[in-house]
C-alpha cells in the first residue's frame, strides 16, 4: 500500500540518538527504527580527516557496497562500464574536481582499506552513466509559513543494490560551510543535499544513454554539488560555482536558498545546464520550458509527470506533508531509490530509501533535524 497519504506515518519522528552530538569527535549514531533505520556519520576536520573517519566508520557496509556497485553494473554492460572505461572517465573529470574531494577519497580508501583506484572506479559510474530524476522547490507565498521546501527524487537502478546502504552523512570542516549529503555507504559524491546556510541542491539527468559516450573534460555535479555544499552562502554564490564550473553532460538543477540574508525573499532557480550553455529561469518565468504551467515561489522540473495540477491544488499551503505527497506523485516507477523533502530554511528534511521490493515513495519519510548535528 501507497504510504504518500498518511500524515501519521510520514511525520512519524524517530527518537534521534544524538548523545554525542556536543563532543569533539566523530561519531555514527542513526534515524528511523526497524526496516526504515538510517546510519547517520557525523565527521569534522579537514577533508582527508573526514574520509578516514567516514571509512573507519562505515567500513564494513562501504567494502560491501563498492564492490557490489562495480560488479553488477559491470555485468549489466561490461562494454560501458569496464575498468578502462571507468579509469579514463574518472581521470577526464579528475583534474576538474575539487581537491577536498581527492582528500576525502584518499582518507576513505585509508579508513576502509578499499583500493584508492576502486574508489575512483565507483565514483566514476555515475558520470558514465544516464538516469533522470524530479525537482520541486517552492517559497514564500506558496507556502503556508514562507519557508522554503524543495524535493529530490533520485530515479536511478534499482538492480545496483544502491538503496540497501543507505547513509547520511554530516560534514564538519575545519574550513568551509558545514552540510549534509544524503548518499549511500562509500560515495561521498552528492546526489542532493543541504549546508548549514539553507543551501539546498537537487539534480536531474537529461544525458540518454543514445548519446554515449559522452564529453567528460569538465567537472561532475556529484562532486560539484559537494563543492557547492563546502563554500556557498546565498544563492548568488551557489548560481555563480555553476557558471564558472567547466560542465558535462546534460542536466537541470533547481537550487534553493532558504535562509537568504538581508531579509530578501526566501527563493531557488532552475538551470538547464546542458554543456557548455547554462540557463537560468526564476519563478513564474513565461521563458521556463514548462511554461504556461508555471507559478509564482515555486520551480519545478517534473519531466511532463504531473507536478503543475497538485502544486496549484495546495497552493499557499504548501508544508513538508504536501511536498512529500507531490514528490511520491511524480518519481520514475521502477527506480525510485531516493526521495528527500528539504525544509530550507528550518535545515531539517525528510527522507525515505527504497527497501526490498517497496521503492521510495511508497515507503514511510523519516524525520531529520540538521541542526541535532552541528556544533
Amino acid at each position: 500500500m501507497i504510504l504518500r497519504c498518511s500524515i501519521v506515518t510520514l511525520f512519524a519522528t524517530f527518537a534521534l540518538n544524538v548523545t554525542c552530538r556536543a563532543a569533539e569527535k566523530p561519531y555514527l549514531t542513526s534515524v528511523g527504527e526497524g526496516d526504515t533505520k538510517i546510519p547517520v556519520a557525523v565527521v569534522r576536520g579537514t577533508p582527508f580527516e573526514m574520509g578516514q573517519q567516514l571509512g573507519e566508520m562505515t567500513r564494513d557496509d562501504s567494502v560491501e557496497f563498492i564492490g557490489q556497485i562495480v560488479s553488477r553494473i559491470q555485468a549489466d554492460d561490461p562494454e560501458r562500464f569496464s575498468n578502462a572505461n571507468l579509469d579514463s572517465a574518472w581521470e577526464q573529470v579528475s583534474a576538474h574536481t575539487d581537491q577536498r574531494i581527492h582528500e576525502e577519497l584518499r582518507g576513505l580508501s585509508e579508513g576502509t582499506g578499499i583500493s584508492l583506484k576502486q574508489l575512483q572506479r565507483a565514483h566514476a559510474i555515475p558520470v558514465v552513466a544516464d538516469y533522470s530524476c524530479s525537482s520541486i522547490a517552492a517559497w514564500g507565498n506558496a507556502t503556508k509559513d514562507g519557508h522554503l521546501y524543495q524535493t529530490r527524487n533520485l530515479d536511478w537502478h534499482l538492480g545496483l543494490g544502491a538503496q540497501d546502504h543507505p547513509l547520511i552523512v554530516v560534514y564538519l570542516p575545519n574550513d568551509g560551510v558545514p552540510h549534509v549529503n544524503i548518499t549511500f555507504a562509500g560515495f561521498i559524491g552528492a546526489n542532493t543535499g543541504m549546508n548549514a546556510e539553507g543551501i539546498v541542491l537537487s539534480e536531474m539527468g537529461d544525458s540518454p544513454g543514445s548519446e554515449y559516450p559522452f564529453d567528460l573534460n569538465g567537472v561532475h555535479f556529484t562532486t560539484l554539488f559537494r563543492s557547492v555544499l563546502y563554500d556557498a552562502k546565498t544563492l548568488d554564490d551557489a548560481v555563480g560555482q555553476f557558471r564558472d564550473a567547466k560542465r558535462i553532460k546534460k542536466y537541470h538543477y533547481v537550487v534553493g536558498d532558504g535562509l537568504t540574508a538581508k531579509g530578501e525573499p526566501k527563493q531557488a532557480v532552475k538551470m538547464l545546464a546542458h554543456a557548455p550553455d547554462l540557463i537560468v529561469w526564476t519563478d513564474n518565468d513565461p521563458k521556463d520550458e514548462l511554461a504556461p504551467e508555471v507559478l509564482k515561489q515555486i520551480v519545478y522540473q517534473d519531466e511532463g509527470r504531473g507536478a503543475f495540477a497538485p502544486l496549484t491544488k495546495v497552493y499557499g499551503e504548501i508544508g513538508g506533508p504536501e511536498m512529500i505527497d507531490i514528490a511520491c506523485q511524480i518519481p520514475i516507477k521502477g527506480g525510485n531509490v531516493l526521495d528527500v523533502v528539504y525544509d530550507a530554511t528550518a535545515l531539517e528534511f525528510w527522507v525515505s530509501f527504497a527497501s526490498n521490493d517497496a521503492e521510495a515513495f511508497e515507503r514511510p519519510f523519516v524525520h531529520v533535524k540538521l541542526a541535532d548535528y552541528l556544533p
